[in-house]
C-alpha cells in the first residue's frame, strides 16, 4: 500500500485587517538625506569673541563683568576663553591688572611697532 499525503481542507491564513493595521513598516536603509540648498553669505552681525577682542583691544582693556554683560556668558567662560582662545590659540599677549577699586582689569597687551 502506498500512501498519499493529505492536503489539508483549510487554506492558508492571511493576515486580518487588525493584524495588518499593528504592523509597522519596515525601516528604508541605505537612503541619503536630501541636503538643504546652500544658504547665501549674509552678514549675521559681530560675533561674541569678536566683541570681547574689542573690549580687550580698548585702551583700559576691559573688567570681566564688562565681557560678561557684552557675551552673556558666564564668568568662568570668560575666563576659558582669555586662557584658551585668546592666549593659546590665538597666541595674543594679555595681560591682568587691578584697578585702585580691586576689580580685574584685563588687556591686550599692545606691541611696539617700528
Amino acid at each position: 500500500m502506498t500512501s498519499k499525503a493529505r492536503k489539508s481542507a483549510s487554506p492558508a491564513k492571511s493576515p486580518t485587517k487588525r493584524a495588518l493595521a499593528t504592523r509597522k513598516p519596515a525601516p528604508i536603509k541605505n537612503t541619503r538625506r536630501a541636503r538643504a540648498p546652500e544658504r547665501a553669505a549674509t552678514v549675521i552681525g559681530v560675533s561674541k569673541q569678536q566683541r570681547c577682542l574689542d573690549l580687550l583691544s580698548r585702551r583700559d582693556g576691559a573688567t570681566l563683568a564688562e565681557l560678561v554683560a557684552a557675551t552673556e556668558w558666564q564668568p568662568h567662560s570668560v575666563r576659558g576663553f582669555l586662557s584658551g582662545t585668546v592666549k593659546k590659540k590665538l597666541g595674543l599677549s594679555l595681560s591682568s591688572s587691578r584697578d585702585t577699586d580691586g576689580t580685574r582689569r584685563y588687556a591686550l597687551e599692545r606691541t611696539a611697532r617700528g
